[in-house]
């Protein structure tokens, strides 16, 4: 059946752990293998949309329903610091947003905002005081730093255990090695995989390719996909001929800040297309002068693809999700906490007719207890 573009809503399914917290609950990769094959069908008309707007609300839910308990058993509740150097106009919309997310979800945040003109070892003055903090139990540096500080250093100086947003070298050496596991993934990248595991998109066997080999989305992307069994190719600058590449993928991430830089011809009938990227383009027709687009022309996509994610409101809301899912498991980790007796929301979304799937449209929410120590951290990683 034909469906109109605003009109094709991708429905999530259950919200499952991988590894099964009750033996009579099947394990997110078998839904994902039952659902795959009718979930990966186009319609003629479109692709669905993935929502990560939504789905970044649900996971909240989760988060805040842990905290909660968490507060209630042993009268802690998790920590986020941010560090902030300069005045960049893109802090002026990252910081904010985070430091609501942490109040929404009963995050306690700490913010530190220094000056351009800092001296790197004010810097690290700060990162050692959240280290040795008790009450701290995430840190995030925000980035890029200005040109005169070394980010490598400052980053190093981050304590492994509250290192959210997964840059230490430690954890991205993990990642890439088998049999070992990260205390922590990067937010982005674990988005993007959180996403398809919640829409049901089976990634075991299938061709991936990943736009980008930076050390933020890129690269940390393509070892997650390699953990979840996928064939990896990454597409970069030196590339040659990614078009043709790019189109014998089943899942393409595209992260390479190049506004709709991927064209319908790149991609094959029936992909589904994680789009990363949010490019700033001039827009006479916007009362701010410009519009946001990702790195894949959606308007070509979705004429090709099964299933794309939009922008903005597709992979942003996820990386503030998993940032404050890292901050929780961070916290539980270091007071050991067992999180028997909190609550799990299972959730579908009704497919809809309206543009956008409104808030009201979630429904069939029930709940199980727990029996997994660490249940977001067996959830999410």
């Amino acid at each position: 059946m034909s469906l109109r573009r605003d009109a094709a809503v991708l429905a999530p399914r259950l919200s499952l752990p991988h590894r099964s917290c009750a033996s009579k609950v099947p394990s997110f990769r078998t839904l994902a293998v039952r659902a795959s094959t009718p979930l990966l069908v186009a319609s003629e008309a479109c692709a669905k949309v993935i929502h990560g707007k939504y789905v970044s609300k649900l996971i909240r839910d989760e988060i805040s329903a842990e905290v909660s308990g968490m507060k209630e058993a042993i009268g802690v509740a998790p920590g986020l610091a941010v560090i902030i150097v300069g005045d960049r106009k893109d802090f002026a919309t990252y910081v904010p947003n985070k430091k609501k997310a942490c109040e929404s979800v009963g995050i306690n945040s700490f913010e530190v905002h220094l000056p351009a003109d800092s001296k790197e070892e004010e810097v690290l003055k700060f990162i050692t005081g959240f280290n040795d903090d008790p009450l701290v139990h995430g840190i995030l540096v925000q980035l890029p730093l200005p040109s005169h500080m070394n980010e490598q250093s400052i980053l190093n100086a981050v304590s492994i255990e509250k290192d959210v947003d997964a840059f230490h070298p430690l954890n991205i050496g993990r990642l890439a090695m088998r049999g070992r596991e990260p205390l922590f993934v990067p937010c982005t990248p674990k988005g993007c995989i959180e996403l398809l595991h919640r829409y049901g998109i089976g990634i075991k066997g299938k061709r991936a390719v990943v736009i980008g080999r930076g050390n933020i989305v890129g690269m940390p992307a393509a070892l997650l996909l390699q953990r979840e069994d996928a064939t990896i190719s990454i597409v970069h600058s030196r590339t040659q001929n990614p078009e043709e590449i790019t189109r014998e993928a089943d899942i393409i991430i595209a992260a390479v800040g190049q506004p709709n830089m991927v064209r319908g011809s790149w991609i094959k009938p029936g992909a589904v297309i994680i789009d990363v990227g949010i490019n700033p383009v001039e827009d006479s027709k916007s009362s701010r002068g410009y519009k946001l687009v990702g790195d894949v022309c959606y308007e070509e996509a979705c004429k090709v693809a099964s299933a794309t994610t939009p922008v903005p409101g597709g992979v942003g809301p996820m990386t503030i999700a998993m940032l404050l899912c890292n901050t929780l498991t961070s916290a539980k980790r270091t007071h050991n906490f067992q999180c028997v007796g909190c609550f799990r929301l299972y959730f579908t979304i009704r497919k809809t007719s309206s543009e956008i799937v409104q808030e009201d449209s979630l429904s069939t929410r029930t709940a199980f207890t727990c029996r997994c120590p660490y249940s977001l951290n067996c959830l999410f990683s």
